[in-house]
């Protein structure tokens, strides 16, 4: 009886996977995409929108992977270095163009882009060490006085931001080298997602190199299991985790100016990203970036396909399967896809 309640979640898992795929397939006719034998092409678009979509979100949420799922750290403060780095971003970007609004895609070059995006993920990173090695250093262990101060923080970025910057959206223009289009099944579909595709996998492996391929890498998954240890082998480990610390910031700020190139930079957005970040860590498992890889996919999955292949009456309850999303893996893994205890 034990081995069969265990099996049920899975089995459920499985047969919500199921229904969804035969409803894609065959049965989805009065919804805004259709069917995928009727149209193909939108399903493939759909698809792409979800992958593209899931390479910003792991961008953003494995920062805060590093920072909360390794570290332990509760840092609410991540969604305002997302939506500083792309306020810095689009400053630089206008000062290197020389213009502050309507600039066109063909006035950017590559390295207008590129400094913009090093120069705010840069200064996400700073503020982000600033906050852990002042505020946060030393009160390890205690997350709720780390989430409240660090609420308390995000509450004063956000006014301040809003002071030098505005309360209208900018916009990080992309350069003009990739803002190109292709062609499938008849349906046109921007590059620029595939290039923020491209930067996603490229920051997912390196990261997944340096914490399994170096020996700082190593040192920071034994601190985290065991502090004593490793400062019994002489070793750093509040160091350790200022680069750490730095690290998942300046994450948090590549994927903001990923983010201001997408959608644009608003007040607001810094909650939504702390909230996409979070909800990718939950599915995905704390202190995992391959979970945080399996849930950005996920996620994305939901985000993309829901509004797209739900009946076009019932499209504004979208939102709604994205937390039975998350009722569905706690269901199956309560640690997350690739947790583990404590």
């Amino acid at each position: 009886m034990t081995a069969t309640r265990r099996r049920l979640p899975v089995l459920a898992a499985a047969a919500v996977a199921a229904a969804a795929a035969v409803w894609v397939l065959f049965l989805a006719t009065d919804t805004p995409a259709g069917t995928v034998l009727d149209e193909p092409g939108a399903f493939v678009v759909t698809a792409l929108d979800a992958v593209t979509f899931a390479g910003l979100l792991f961008v953003a949420a494995s920062g805060f992977t590093l920072i909360f799922g390794l570290m332990r750290t509760v840092n609410m403060a991540h969604g305002s270095l997302f939506l500083l780095a792309a306020y810095v971003a689009v400053g630089v970007q206008q000062a290197m163009v020389g213009k502050t609004r309507n600039i066109d895609a063909s006035e950017v070059g590559i390295a207008d882009w590129l400094v913009p995006m090093l120069a705010g993920a840069t200064a996400a990173a700073v503020v982000g060490t600033v906050i852990q090695q002042v505020f946060l250093q030393w009160n390890e262990g205690q997350e709720l006085r780390q989430a409240l101060i660090t609420l308390a923080i995000t509450v004063v970025l956000a006014d301040q931001m809003l002071r030098e910057f505005g309360g209208l959206a900018q916009r990080m223009v992309w350069p003009g080298a990739v803002t190109h289009f292709i062609t499938i099944f008849g349906q046109r579909y921007a590059t620029t997602r595939l290039f923020m595709l491209g930067v996603a996998v490229v920051i997912g492996v390196l990261l997944w190199l340096w914490l399994n391929r170096t020996r700082l890498g190593m040192v920071v998954r034994a601190g985290v299991d065991d502090r004593q240890m490793v400062r019994g082998l002489g070793i750093n480990i509040r160091l350790v985790f200022a680069v750490v610390f730095f690290a998942g910031a300046f994450l948090a700020g590549v994927g903001g100016v990923l983010g201001a190139s997408f959608a644009g930079a608003a007040p607001g957005t810094d909650g939504a990203w702390l909230l996409n970040s979070l909800v990718v860590v939950i599915i995905g498992g704390l202190g995992s970036i391959k979970g945080a890889a399996a849930g950005s996919l996920l996620y994305g999955t939901v985000v993309a396909f829901s509004p797209a292949y739900l009946p076009s009456q019932y499209s504004f309850y979208a939102i709604i399967l994205t937390f039975g999303l998350l009722a569905l893996v706690l269901a199956v893994r309560p640690y997350g896809l690739y947790g583990r205890p404590a």
